[in-house]
This record gives structure tokens, sequence and C-alpha cells, in this order.
């Protein structure tokens, strides 16, 4: 018998069963503007026009970077798709969008679809945190691409915002309060150096609890999942505080993030003092020897979305925001300047 399409390494049947796994995840997260989705070439999407003026969409895409090689060293699939939801969604709702919907890309070298479903189940729970829907995606059987057993993830998310609701940053004025949201870790950055300082400066293993991580294995600490914040913000909304602009906490820092949504007149003055870093971050600077300010740059330091408030609104944006479960603080200001991010 001549070759065929398995035998040069893809395996069509095991595409169809994982399709047949996520099809419930997928089902779990449908909104009613979903006609049709996963299974056809293009899904459908109803935009409810009654809803809006005039309405205008936003769109983001990202990965989950190198904090799949903590995944692949961990055999933990379940939680990096709540990352790749995450980073796309977080990034939209820095205009204020409502997440609609949601597509994801797995590629890998050999399709396994029991560890593909892990990986879409968590992009489903992802979903079903942020309210958009998973719409579809892609899988690709990709042979001698990739690594025995690794991936790739991407996904692309698609918001909504009112064209006199979108937040840009434009009227923050000097006076204004930053509000920082707490993040859950390294959320999905900086992993490049941290597995440098971690696994091989310090030689720690993934299955190895330093004391400052109260017992908790490096590996679940490195694996925990980005912080969805659509819920934080509309808290905010609901409760009637004036959000003058939003920054995702992402690779570069709040000196790489805040400064994207800052008019060129202003600087955003930040206290270093205002809130206490988790403890893993401490871990990898000591570990890799690593100086203050590149770990600025490189990490988000406990902080993973900041929102600008008028300053006579900022403690009732911290009370609002810990109400809906999300530890929150004043962190700083905004005042005269050159569009640059400052710490004292």
């Amino acid at each position: 018998m001549g070759l065929t399409y398995k035998k040069a390494g893809v395996d069509i049947r095991e595409g169809e069963k994982l399709v047949e796994l996520i099809a419930p995840m997928a089902g779990r997260t449908k909104r009613r503007e979903v006609l049709k989705g996963i299974g056809l070439f293009g899904a459908l999407f109803e935009l409810d026009a009654k809803r809006y003026k005039r309405p205008v969409l936003v769109s983001g895409t990202d990965g989950v970077g190198t904090k799949l090689k903590i995944a692949f060293m961990t055999g933990r699939h379940d939680t990096v798709g709540i990352d790749l939801v995450a980073m796309c969604v977080n990034d939209i709702l820095t205009c204020g969008a409502e997440p609609l919907f949601f597509l994801d890309y797995f590629a890998t070298g050999k399709l396994a679809a029991r560890k593909a479903a892990m990986v879409i189940g968590g992009i489903a729970r992802g979903c079903e945190e942020a309210g958009c829907a998973l719409v579809g995606g892609e899988t690709a059987e990709m042979p001698e691409f990739y690594g025995e057993g690794e991936y790739d993830l991407a996904g692309f998310a698609v918001g909504v915002v009112e064209k006199e609701a979108i937040i840009d940053g434009s009227s923050i004025r000097p006076g204004d309060a930053l509000v920082g949201l707490a993040s859950s870790g390294l959320h999905s950055n900086g992993y490049s150096l941290a597995r440098k300082a971690l696994l091989e400066a310090a030689r720690y293993s993934l299955a190895s609890r330093p004391r400052v991580l109260a017992g908790r294995s490096l590996g679940a600490e490195l694996l925990e999942p980005t912080r969805i914040y659509v819920k934080a913000f509309q808290a905010l909304r609901k409760n009637r505080v004036t959000v003058k602009g939003m920054a995702h906490i992402t690779g570069g820092g709040i000196p790489g993030n805040l400064n994207r949504i800052l008019p060129r007149r202003i600087d955003a003055l930040v206290d270093e003092g205002a809130w206490t870093a988790p403890p893993i971050f401490g871990l990898i600077r000591e570990a890799g020897g690593i100086s203050k300010e590149e770990m600025k740059k490189a990490f988000n330091m406990g902080i993973g979305f900041v929102a600008v408030t008028p300053a006579e609104e900022a403690k009732k944006a911290v009370s609002v925001l810990r109400k809906a479960g999300y530890e929150s603080s004043v962190i700083g200001s905004a005042v005269k300047g050159a569009g640059r991010v400052k710490y004292e």
C-alpha cells in the first residue's frame, strides 16, 4: 500500500475527534447573536443594531508566548487557553469594548485530540469569564514542524463600543488618579527571562516548593492564568465611575504600557510603595540577579491593569472593584509632563 496522509503524519480522524470534544465547550459560551459557530467555514454573528447608536468594532490578537513551555514541562494544559483569551480581551477592553466573540488557532506537530481538548477547554472557560462566544478557530497538524508534544496558540477577539463611549486616554488631566488592579502573577509575559533565572541560573525544578511560595509548587505558580478584567470594568461602569483611560500591563511592564494612553503633555507618576508585589517576582529577581529597572521592564510586578479616574472618584473605584472581587489600590497620579511614566 502506498503513502497516505496519515502515514505522512496527519490524522484527519483525530481532528474530527477534537471537533466532537470541543463542540459542547463552545456551546457553553454561546451568545444569542451567534447564528452559526463551529462547523462552518466562517462563523455568523448578528450584531443587534437596536442596542447601539454608532457601534464601533474593536479587534485584538495575541498569543501565550513561552509560558507554553511550562505547560509542556509540567504536562498541564488546562490553563493556557485562559491566558490566550485574557491577553486578547484585556487589550480590547482598554477601549471600553464589550467582548463579543473569539476565535483560536491551535497548531501542533502531531495532533492528540484529548490534549488539544484540554487546551481549548481553557479557552472556553476564558470566554465564559469574559462573556464572549467561542465561535470557531483552526486546528493545524504540521508534522516535523513542532517538537514532540509541543503546540502553539494564537487568538483573535472582537468587541463593540459606542463611538461616543470610546476610552482612549485623551481626557486624562493632571491630578487624575491611577487605580491599579492586582495581577494573578506573571500573567503571560516575561517567561523567557523567568525561565532563565529560575530554571537555569538558580536551577529550581518546577516541582520545587520555595518557601516564599507558601507551599505551592513553582510550576503551579508559573501556570497561574492571566486575570481577565472584563467584569471589573463592567462593575465600574455599572456604578457610574468615570474611567478616562485603561492600560493592560503586559510585556514592557507598567512603563511600556501605561505610556500608550497618556496625552503628550501628561506624565504618570507611579508610587512603588502603593502595593506589594507577589513573592514570585522577588524570587525571580534574586534567582537571576536582575536589577529593579529590568524587572519593571519585563514584568507587571503585581499590577495587571490600570484604570485612570478623576481623583475624587478613586476611592469609590477601589471600593467597587474590591466588592467585585478585584483587589486594587490607588498607585499614583497624572501630572504635567511629556507622556512618560515615572516612579516616586
